[in-house]
């Protein structure tokens, strides 16, 4: 079977009806790219090289067009910096509404912010919707009369911490503040040490350049030679110069952890306050726990808590659980700030904690209440969570059938109609940011739950899946499972599962994770269809499986990417003795990998949650709660029985002895 379009031209023709009563002008989405098509793809492109006159050139003849915002969107964000501010006006007005609109509104903050034009600035800044750009958050808090308190600060801090990269405005507000004695310098270093950890040694010098110009000047030397920078042996005596120590500490655990506490031990620590001392611990036992050593805990126990961040204390429960540390567990977690003890993940292990060392009826209790507060299908720890309080995944009831009105709603909403247009001619980002620019109004009481359950039906039925699942998940107390979890290809993926002899909910759940079933997905180091198969990946599948004159363009076709998607999984299967998470884990990071960190669980196994939640790569981890989480659910639908998560995931262990050598060649 070749793989089919996403929608039949009669579908695009009749189905999308797109943009009536829009702000732009109606215009039905043809059987076949027009020539309009054709030029606001052009446009597309011409933006994304920088072809300033190209654009300008084409917008008039994209008059009229369902996507003339996006046209004029790229022909005037392209030449913004010069563009007279009756212009951006103009386009406001002409789209107003519109995603678009809103969009420029904070390129041209951004753009204010940066020349300083603060009126202007503080004029345009209450009509912007969106409000998710930390930088003109930033610019927005250097505007604010200085509080009374610590508010100010506290929400600067949360918006500047949270950024990997820097940028002007969080660097201009951070200046501001310190100048206004509202940051302190342990607030700055603060940011200059989350940076160099983060690997970002130029965000960490802008930070200390805040202070000053000789606080900045060694931070070159330690991001390139942390080592050498700690052997010259000078006593740190200046605050300035402590922290130095305390990056260069910093940068060095990063590549060889146990040399950097050794260093600390040996020499610095008696030179750094308390404070200072705790943060290195914390991020050597980080570092080390990242490596799933033995030593992580006992790094960590050189550290008070108080003196550690959120990343830090859940590095330190990971290592905790691995070692059985129950009440460990249990104080870190508490360590940790409201915000983050709120999270699932924490919520369960400290209602884990709870049951193991809680020696009341009080402490019992409060465990089944945080396990009752996140029970639910939702995800991962939910769906755990859940087994603890003894039921079963199962589908829930389906909400009432949405109405002929709730329906025709979302066919008639204007971004979402642009959204579906940009997908179905090839212009997936521009339609997947429109599409969820609008869906997430629901955010700011723009859409309720009912809607987006038809907003979701809408992408469904036009099958663009991945539009259909994140509508679908935003919803909290109206789950439709059957539009959360859909089965296209349900025959080809069903076939092909029984002929390999694999779980079809496993295969569901990892298509689910990996592409969200857009059949064209490709990634950024190259896996491509539904699986995500890697090319190299699908040429030794392919020999493997006897598929003869296999050539790498038929990986996007959809029976060649299932069939060689499943033979692929179900190898990886077998060679990690049936367990989901291992295989899983392998799949997503390589077999390599998922070995070694099989081969650090100890000598006896343990619960597969526990090492799923150790794994290192932050997007691994993640993978593999989201598949298994997403294969029970599918194994709920399919068999219309409830099911075990736990059962599923097992226990993880070192290979038994006895057992045949894996196949190493394995990609």
């Amino acid at each position: 079977m070749q793989f089919r379009p996403i929608l039949t031209s009669i579908a695009l023709a009749a189905g999308l009806g797109l943009l009536a009563g829009a702000p732009t002008h109606a215009q039905a989405a043809p059987t076949v790219k027009t020539q309009q098509d054709e030029l606001i793809q052009e446009m597309s492109q011409a933006f994304k090289k920088g072809n300033n006159r190209r654009l300008t050139a084409l917008l008039p003849q994209v008059q009229g067009h369902v996507l003339e915002p996006w046209a004029a969107y790229w022909e005037l964000r392209a030449r913004l910096e010069t563009a007279a501010p009756q212009e951006v006006q103009q386009f406001f007005t002409q789209f107003a509404g519109t995603y678009q609109e809103d969009r420029l509104r904070n390129d041209w903050l951004l753009l204010l912010g940066q020349r300083h034009y603060w009126s202007d600035f503080s004029a345009v800044l209450p009509l912007l919707r969106m409000n998710d750009d930390r930088e003109v958050r930033c610019y927005s808090l250097a505007l604010e009369p200085l509080r009374d308190g610590d508010g100010l600060a506290s929400d600067f801090k949360r918006q500047w911490y949270g950024q990997k990269d820097g940028d002007d405005g969080c660097a201009y507000a951070a200046a501001h503040l310190y100048a206004a004695k509202r940051l302190t310098d342990i607030d700055i270093w603060r940011k200059a040490r989350l940076a160099m950890e983060a690997n970002r040694p130029k965000v960490a010098r802008a930070a200390a350049a805040i202070i000053s110009a000789a606080a900045a000047a060694p931070i070159d030397e330690i991001s390139k030679q942390p080592a050498r920078f700690l052997s010259k042996r000078a006593v740190a005596v200046r605050a300035a110069a402590r922290e130095a120590v305390l990056l260069a500490l910093i940068r060095l655990a990063a590549s060889e952890p146990d040399r950097a506490a050794s260093v600390l031990e040996n020499h610095w620590s008696v030179h750094l306050n308390p404070e200072q001392r705790s943060w290195a611990w914390g991020v050597i036992g980080k570092q080390a726990a990242q490596r799933l050593s033995g030593e992580a805990v006992d790094y960590f126990a050189k550290a008070r808590d108080s003196d550690l961040d959120d990343d830090h204390l859940g590095w330190k429960v990971r290592a905790a659980l691995r070692q059985g540390r129950w009440k460990l567990v249990l104080d870190s977690i508490q360590a940790m700030s409201q915000e983050a003890r709120q999270d699932a993940t924490w919520v369960y292990w400290q209602a884990r904690a709870l049951r193991q060392v809680g020696k009341t009826e009080a402490d019992r209790a409060a465990a089944i209440t945080l396990l009752q507060g996140i029970a639910s299908v939702r995800g991962f720890y939910e769906q755990l969570a859940l087994e603890e309080i003894g039921q079963r995944i199962s589908a829930p009831a389906r909400p009432a059938p949405l109405t002929a009105q709730e329906l025709e709603g979302a066919s008639q909403n204007p971004g979402l109609k642009r959204g579906l247009y940009a997908i179905q001619i090839g212009l997936r980002s521009e339609g997947v940011r429109e599409w969820n620019y609008h869906t997430n109004l629901h955010k700011r009481g723009g859409l309720d739950e009912r809607e987006l359950l038809a907003a979701a039906d809408l992408a469904c039925q036009r099958e663009v899946w991945d539009r259909c699942i994140n509508s679908s998940e935003r919803t909290r107390s109206s789950i439709d499972f059957e539009q959360r979890f859909p089965m296209p290809h349900r025959d080809a993926v069903l076939q092909r599962a029984a002929q390999t002899g694999i779980d079809p909910a496993f295969v569901y759940g990892l298509i689910r994770q990996e592409s969200r079933f857009v059949m064209d997905a490709q990634s950024g180091v190259g896996a491509a269809g539904l699986m995500q198969v890697m090319p190299a990946t699908a040429r030794w599948t392919a020999r493997k499986i006897g598929l003869s004159g296999f050539r790498p363009q038929q990986i996007n076709d959809l029976d060649t990417n299932i069939a060689i998607g499943t033979a692929y999984l179900k190898l990886v299967l077998d060679n990690f003795d049936g367990s989901m998470p291992l295989a899983a884990a392998a799949y997503n990071a390589g077999p390599g990998r998922s070995r070694s960190w099989r081969g650090h669980s100890g000598g006896t196994p343990m619960e597969a949650a526990i090492w799923a939640e150790n794994i290192p790569f932050a997007e691994t981890r993640d993978y593999v709660k989201k598949v298994l989480a997403n294969t029970t659910s599918y194994a709920a639908l399919i068999s219309g029985q409830a099911q075990s998560l736990k059962q599923r995931l097992g226990q993880v262990g070192p290979r038994d002895a006895s057992a045949p050598e894996p196949d190493r060649d394995l990609p």
